[in-house]
């Protein structure tokens, strides 16, 4: 995927540490947060195409910061991740949340990358 960035959120560091490796072994740009804080902070620096973030973290939700990231960042796109609840409860969320694109944890490298081709794909109005 040409020229990707993408931030990487979740409280688990471990996680997203392995999938941002893996990601850049595969020629992916990645970096990562373990909380919104930090990630607003790499975001306001940084210019990612996509943040992939989990669902229920301490303090201010993945959801949440969707929210204040679109604000400041409109053209960022966003997959989210969860290991809690129920798929239909996941999507039901994620729907509200303006996205449709989910993972459950843990996540196969491999399906992130296909959803990340496809939220790019969308963007770029070739899906």
């Amino acid at each position: 995927m040409e020229n990707i960035k993408v931030l990487l959120v979740d409280d688990e560091a471990e996680l997203v540490d392995t999938l941002a490796e893996r990601l850049i072994m595969r020629d992916i740009q990645a970096d990562w947060a373990t909380g919104a804080e930090e990630a607003l902070y790499k975001a306001d620096r940084n210019p990612y195409d996509i943040a992939v973030l989990d669902v229920k973290m301490p303090g201010i939700s993945g959801i949440t910061l969707k929210k204040l990231m679109e604000q400041k960042h409109p053209g960022m796109k966003f997959i989210f991740m969860t290991g809690h609840g129920s798929e239909a409860d996941f999507k039901a969320g994620t729907m509200e949340a303006g996205s449709e694109y989910y993972l459950v944890k843990p996540v196969n490298i491999e399906d992130l990358i296909i959803k990340m081709k496809e939220v790019i794909s969308e963007a770029r109005g070739t899906k």
